[in-house]
């Protein structure tokens, strides 16, 4: 029954999307390894404390920001898959630029380099899920990577704790050479996808597709749902970037607890994420949002108010169920806002929902942690879930109309 269940799930889908979900599982089990022990290492490694982990989190957050946006334009100039390779290849050689730079300021240029690089594949790898998927397909599709995202999470940061306590070293070199893996299979195995441009329509230059994010800029729509999810990721980015320092100090957790509850999460997504999304699809996808952002306010507010290990898995459990709702519904509408060409910087502009709270979230933390009351990351938290949630209710009465034009996302016949 399991079997036939997996076999007619994959049938519904096009070859070269396993493929690429494939690559993608690869390279983010090495990602894994390192990203949730960055503070730990840095912060043992250096004996800095949360404000310096913070500043280097807004370096890589705001290098980001332009190697995105690079990375959305060269996507829909020239394509996608030339643009992951180079991503991929970079990401290898950041991975053990960090790692072994022995002085803290080169870890802050290091962090530049790696915000700038590293984040050039991002746009082209979300824009060949949603050329490769037909639009009745694609919240199914989203749902299957984070499926396969979180089977990596689950994977990587259970083997990083273990590793942690033998060298930190070893994290950095795994992750290289999972990139570099990923970046051959993808030469050798996953063609292009790039929709081929009208023969009426002329050729832009550069400088004309960069011009191209003044368009997405002036679609207000678009813009409010993007403001939106920068507030409610304010509260999520602090799950990966200050839930581990502050349980170690605060409540004196070591880090394989930490690595623990992030494979709790992970592996609540591969068991449960799939069946959520195709239950949730045809609700409309602003109040599916609303509804994940509640249970983000409640989980993250919860850590500054209990203080045992049970309910920290609680809060982790309910935080889970709220990614799972908000996750795939927010990159299918960020996939049916763009028109067909300009993907690729629909994609990166939404990706400022993730550099931004990068940048800001953090920092704020570390500030917080270093110099008041460590609870208070969870409290504001929980107030910035409440914003998205006011934001989300705005965009689910003024939007409504636009939002039931967006084929398979809101008000869609049964399958």
């Amino acid at each position: 029954m399991v079997i036939q269940r997996i076999r007619r799930i994959y049938s519904e889908y096009p070859r070269n999307f396993w493929v690429v979900i494939g690559t993608l599982f690869i390279d983010s089990v090495g990602f894994a390894l390192i990203f949730p022990f960055i503070g730990l290492f840095i912060t043992a490694k250096f004996q800095v404390g949360m404000t310096e982990i913070g500043q280097l989190f807004s370096i890589l957050a705001i290098a980001g920001v332009f190697g995105s946006m690079v990375g959305g334009a060269m996507t829909d100039k020239f394509g996608r898959k030339a643009v992951i390779i180079f991503g991929l290849v970079a990401s290898a050689l950041s991975a053990l630029i960090l790692g072994f730079t022995e002085d803290m300021r080169l870890i802050f240029l290091a962090g530049g380099f790696i915000g700038l690089f590293g984040s050039v594949g991002g746009p082209a790898q979300q824009a060949m899920i949603a050329d490769l998927l037909p639009e009745e397909k694609r919240t199914d599709g989203f749902g299957i990577l984070r499926v396969a995202m979180n089977l990596a999470v689950a994977i990587g940061p259970a083997i990083g704790g273990v590793l942690a306590t033998y060298s930190y070293i070893w994290l950095f070199i795994i992750d290289a050479v999972a990139s570099t893996v990923t970046a051959f299979i993808v030469f050798l195995r996953v063609p292009e996808t790039k929709p081929e441009a009208s023969p009426d329509k002329p050729s832009e230059s550069i400088l004309e597709t960069l011009g191209g994010y003044f368009k997405v800029g002036r679609d207000v729509l678009f813009m409010t749902f993007m403001f939106a999810s920068i507030l409610m990721t304010l509260a999520y980015i602090q799950m990966n970037t200050t839930l581990p320092v502050f349980l170690r100090d605060v409540h004196g957790i070591p880090d394989q607890g930490y690595g623990y509850l992030l494979s709790l999460n992970a592996g609540m997504v591969v068991l449960f994420q799939f069946w959520i999304t195709r239950r949730i699809k045809h609700f409309p996808p602003m109040m599916v949002m609303i509804l994940g952002t509640l249970l983000y306010a409640i989980g993250f507010s919860m850590y500054g108010f209990v203080s045992t290990y049970i309910l920290f898995i609680t809060a982790m459990i309910i935080i889970t169920i709220g990614e799972m709702l908000v996750a795939p519904v927010g990159q299918a509408l960020v996939a049916n806002f763009a028109p067909e060409d300009m993907r690729g910087r629909y994609m990166a502009m939404f990706s400022f929902s993730w550099t931004i709270p990068f940048a800001l979230g953090p920092l704020a933390a570390g500030l917080i942690m270093d110099n008041h009351d460590p609870n208070w990351i969870w409290y504001a938290s929980g107030i910035v879930s409440f914003m998205a949630i006011a934001a989300y209710l705005f965009l689910h009465f003024r939007a409504s109309e636009r939002i039931a034009k967006m084929n398979n996302i809101s008000k869609t016949p049964q399958e």
